[in-house]
């Protein structure tokens, strides 16, 4: 049983529910791209992003908690299908950087309108998902960035490929030493 701590406004509930629908499409999209990048050969990437796909899951599962424990309906969002083919690995990396500054989008305007309206328990919750879509953002462009580095010919992607492994794990560690 939840103990509802507070309420918040319908239009929050509504704006937050349709965070959760990003952040489903979000997921949806990263398994599309995992498949791909699987099909293809490239195993690192497949990894990431299904890892990734993972993340956006447990961003959805936080919203839902969160209005649950509110005492507000979460309501979970049919999506549509994602692209299930792409240029090249470059752009698939450049879908993701899309996809999340799309996502830090709607969150800052979920942080706006509990500004707007006073509602401190969601702004404070919020936050979390502040630094977080900073470190997805900073992901991707360092993946973006090992294209520059390293080029586009066969052998670079290879090795771009085989290192998303551990880039993921490197990036995030290296955000919070720096907190």
């Amino acid at each position: 049983m939840l103990i509802t701590i507070m309420r918040i406004s319908a239009e929050m509930a509504k704006a937050i529910n349709d965070q959760i629908s990003y952040e489903a499409s979000s997921a949806n999209a990263y398994i599309a791209i995992g498949s791909w990048c699987e099909r293809i050969g490239y195993d690192g990437s497949a990894a990431f992003f299904f890892e990734q796909a993972a993340e956006e899951n447990r961003h959805m599962l936080k919203l839902i908690h969160y209005l649950n424990g509110v005492g507000a309906e979460s309501i979970i969002p049919a999506v549509e299908k994602p692209p299930s083919s792409f240029e090249s690995l470059e752009s698939t990396f450049q879908f993701g950087l899309t996809s999340e500054q799309k996502v830090t989008k709607a969150i800052y305007d979920l942080v706006d309108m509990a500004e707007k309206e006073k509602d401190r328990f969601t702004y404070s919750f919020l936050q979390w998902f502040i630094t977080e879509q900073t470190e997805e953002e900073t992901l991707f462009h360092t993946i973006l960035q090992k294209f520059d580095l390293l080029g586009r010919d066969k052998l670079a992607v290879y090795q771009i490929d085989q290192t998303l492994t551990s880039v993921r794990s490197q990036v995030m560690s290296k955000q919070t030493s720096q907190k």
